[in-house]
């Protein structure tokens, strides 16, 4: 199974992509739950015909009519998710299958998204950045 670079990168943002779409997802359920309430004013059903006010809840006619509309988006969102999570794990099982350090550099650089620098430090052993860059490059080019 052939990963490069790009592929690298668009776990990044299919990892993200899952976390804000779930957050909407929440969302929409939210406006699904939305009760509208008002306050009216009644009068006793029998004399002496006392004015007083009542609460009332319920959805209203606009919420109702959303509902199919809400349920569709959350459909795209669902689909969004599966489509993130299966780059994520074309990614996560190519990894099972190199070296140890490469999935080191792959985790600390794309993952976690550390600078070369950062990286170099995390790996110690005297790596720098241009090593560990030209490392990780190298070993992708003959992938």
């Amino acid at each position: 199974m052939e990963v490069g670079k790009e592929l690298l990168r668009q776990y990044i943002d299919a990892k993200e992509l899952v976390k804000e779409s779930q957050e909407e997802i929440e969302r929409l359920r939210n406006r699904r739950k939305q009760i509208e309430s008002d306050v009216v004013k009644a009068s006793s059903k029998e004399f002496p015909y006392t004015v007083h006010s009542q609460k009332i809840e319920g959805l209203s006619t606009k919420t109702i009519a959303d509902l199919a509309g809400l349920n569709e988006e959350e459909k795209i969102l669902r689909k969004r998710i599966e489509a993130a999570e299966r780059i994520k794990r074309r990614v996560e099982n190519w990894m099972l299958g190199i070296p140890p350090r490469k999935q080191r550099i792959i985790k600390y650089k794309y993952f976690d998204e550390l600078t070369w620098g950062e990286t170099a430090q995390k790996l110690g052993r005297k790596a720098t950045a241009d090593s560990v860059r030209m490392e990780l490059q190298n070993f992708l080019e003959k992938k």
